[in-house]
């Protein structure tokens, strides 16, 4: 007897298939492949008028080749590029514009945008209020607390600018660009605010920070050719944390009152030391001209007695009687004089005569009067 017509199939009893029990012969029975096979031509032929046979296979083929082949376009933007892989390689940067590679799955093409600046903060978060219609900024106290040159604590928030220089390095070298470059901004600043004393950084040092973060991330970036160009680094808050603020604004406020006092007191020496040392030069020029002074007059007495006695020793008499003339006249000259003349006194007179000079006879005479017209001639 033949197995079909046995019930259970040459396994045993029973509505069974060789691998243990089949399905119930009341249960559902899988679609036919020729019934679905069927049923698409027939729609085909629905759809496209005439006969569909071998010619209608190949036109889609055709239409469905044309396709994937025109898939293969794409464009580039302005501020994008081309970066095209074949089955995952790179194989080279596409500029902007319409361009063409091999269709999916052979090449496809990822567009970076390698003008537009991107921003990441660190230290802080800004998120949009509705309630305002603004933003809000969060601290984030495990990012901005940084140990400084001294040995203080600063709260410090900033905004790291880059753009993409390299798409090949920025999309295949590092697995997490954006990470990594907040993990090195971070990094940079950390070790710059580490070598700097707390006072410039609160007031004066921050584009010289900022420079360096700058230098130092891009340096970093480089080693590790992420393809990555940093633009800009900008110190949002600069405070001391918010713990010990009050106390530091007072410190603040006492280095600002040493501060004003001791201009005030290098202003007050600026004006009292120049006047000092004028007066102290002006009191060393008389004196060196005094010193001068003397010195040509007592060389020109001593040189004018040298004449004299020149003089005297070829006529003593007469030097004599001229410097005796001459004593006499600087001393008389100027005091009221009394002659007494003995001849007088012996006849009886008190031989007194006062000398009355000439000049003073002149200078003490009276105007002549001026005569009337009409008086007797």
């Amino acid at each position: 007897m033949s197995w079909k017509n046995q019930s259970g199939g040459p396994w045993g009893n029973g509505p069974r298939g060789p691998w243990g029990s089949g399905p119930s012969s009341s249960g559902p029975t899988p679609p036919d492949l020729e019934d679905l096979i069927r049923r698409s031509q027939d729609r085909l032929r629905s759809i496209m008028p005439g006969s569909f046979g071998t010619n209608g296979i190949i036109l889609v083929i055709a239409l469905v080749v044309a396709g994937w082949f025109l898939s293969g376009f794409y464009r580039v933007l302005p501020d994008e590029q081309g970066v095209v892989l074949r089955f995952g390689k790179f194989v080279g940067i596409t500029q902007p514009g319409l361009n063409y590679h091999w269709p999916y799955p052979i090449e496809n093409v990822l567009t970076p945008k390698v003008t537009f600046v991107n921003r990441i903060d660190i230290g802080m978060r800004v998120s949009e209020d509705p309630r305002r219609n603004g933003t809000r900024t969060t601290d984030v106290a495990e990012e901005s607390l940084m140990l400084t040159g001294d040995e203080n604590i600063v709260d410090v928030d900033f905004s790291v600018f880059w753009v993409i220089n390299n798409a090949e390095e920025y999309l295949f070298n590092v697995q997490n660009p954006e990470g990594t470059i907040k993990a090195v901004a971070e990094s940079a600043m950390r070790e710059v605010i580490g070598r700097t004393n707390i006072q410039p950084i609160l007031t004066g040092a921050r584009q010289g920070i900022e420079t360096g973060v700058q230098e130092l991330m891009q340096q970093v970036l480089n080693g590790y050719k992420a393809g990555v160009q940093v633009t800009q680094v900008q110190m949002q808050k600069v405070d001391p944390p918010s713990q010990v603020i009050d106390a530091f604004r007072d410190v603040q406020a006492a280095r600002a009152d040493a501060e004003r006092a001791q201009n005030e007191a290098q202003t007050y020496a600026n004006r009292v030391l120049p006047e000092a040392r004028g007066e102290a030069s002006r009191v060393e020029n008389a004196a060196q001209a005094y010193r001068e002074r003397t010195v040509v007059e007592a060389r020109g007495q001593a040189a004018r007695f040298l004449k004299v006695y020149d003089e005297y020793q070829k006529a003593k008499e007469v030097t004599r009687q001229r410097m005796y003339l001459e004593t006499m006249e600087r001393v008389l000259g100027s005091v009221d004089k009394v002659l007494v003349d003995p001849s007088a006194a012996r006849q009886g007179g008190s031989g007194v005569v006062p000398v009355l000079p000439l000049t003073d006879t002149i200078r003490r005479a009276p105007a002549p009067a001026t005569q009337p017209q009409g008086a007797a001639r």
